[in-house]
């Protein structure tokens, strides 16, 4: 049976081996490492079986090398001419990538490659494949990710900057005698948050969920100069907890003339037994409310995202008493790092 590459010097298989070693493109070094295995004596089959690739593109290989030499196995894709995906091309992608298809008039509201491809025909002239849109989607770094689900803030923008400027200028000028902290509160379930892990090819891991879901709740307060936390537990997320977050306050703070509470606009920190409670604290305790719907300016959620990312998500508690346990033993380990930090 006649060999599909012909025999060659010596010296001209020294001459292919040293330019795959010299060799930076993927592609060309494959059919460089075709072309030796069946120099070898390899037949195409096993040439195929240990390169990992098809026999047919062994013999498509091993043809254009017996017609073309060499200069068979370069690539000549830069001659094709002028590339599509020039930096206007790659320009408009990126804005396009970052608005919703509804706004170029598809009824479907997330992207497809596809659909990129005939949005950016339209505005540019210029029709690529689907597997070069995903080359063009890597240059412009896109990535297909969940969105954030958000909710609009029914202030103006004016009214909204003016609020967040007044808390700003409320915590640089804040007087030594006085202290400022971010509240907000955070549920604790039994019923582990699903979140990402690492895993093995081909497995997929179980998180075991006890059922029935029982809850705990934490009042916290993060301290602006100091980054400590406060906290408070409960069963309920009523007035009654806010208020026993309001007394740990009062007492943790003794010396201060004022203790600012920066938070959001949640029922039980505007009811009347909240306002009540702050009748009693007699002005030492003045809550600031941040504008509705803007949890991204309170930097306590910053501290509950890593409490769920650290303890309650992918969990294995079995129950609530010992799922609560880990959550103070974070926080408390969260503190200690904090104040070693500044003893530093």
């Amino acid at each position: 049976m006649q060999p599909i590459v012909p025999k060659v010097r010596f010296s001209v298989k020294q001459k292919l081996c040293k330019h795959l070693r010299q060799c930076r493109q993927a592609d060309v070094r494959l059919r460089y490492l075709i072309i030796i295995n069946l120099l070898n004596g390899r037949s195409a089959y096993e040439t195929a079986d240990v390169l990992k690739v098809h026999n047919t593109t062994v013999y498509r290989v091993a043809q254009r090398f017996r017609e073309q030499g060499e200069w068979g196995l370069l690539d000549r894709r830069q001659d094709n001419g002028t590339t599509k995906l020039d930096e206007r091309y790659l320009a408009i992608l990126y804005h396009v990538v970052r608005s919703s298809p509804l706004d170029y008039g598809w009824r479907r509201p997330t992207w497809t490659r596809e659909m990129l491809v005939k949005t950016l025909l339209q505005k540019t002239g210029c029709r690529v494949h689907a597997a070069t849109m995903s080359r063009a989607l890597a240059l412009v770094q896109a990535r297909r990710g969940r969105p954030r689900p958000t909710v609009r803030c029914p202030w103006s923008k004016w009214a909204k900057t003016r609020r967040l400027n007044q808390i700003q200028e409320l915590l640089q000028s804040l007087p030594e005698d006085e202290v400022a902290v971010y509240e907000d509160e955070v549920d604790i379930h039994l019923n582990p948050k699903i979140g990402l892990d690492w895993m093995g090819r081909g497995q997929q891991k179980e998180v075991e969920t006890p059922g029935q879901n029982v809850k705990r709740y934490l009042a916290g307060a993060l301290d602006v100069r100091s980054g400590r936390l406060l906290w408070v537990t409960g069963e309920k997320k009523t007035s009654a907890l806010f208020i026993a977050l309001l007394v740990r306050l009062w007492h943790t703070y003794p010396q201060a003339k004022k203790i600012h509470v920066i938070l959001d606009n949640y029922s039980i920190h505007s009811s009347g037994i909240t306002n009540w409670a702050l009748g009693c604290a007699t002005g030492r305790i003045v809550l600031h409310f941040l504008p509705p719907y803007c949890p991204e300016h309170n930097k306590i959620e910053r501290v509950w995202e890593d409490l769920h990312a650290n303890v309650t998500r992918n969990h294995r508690c079995k129950d609530i008493v010992t799922l609560m346990g880990e959550v103070r033993a974070y926080l408390h380990k969260r503190n200690r790092k904090r104040q070693r930090r500044q003893a530093a």
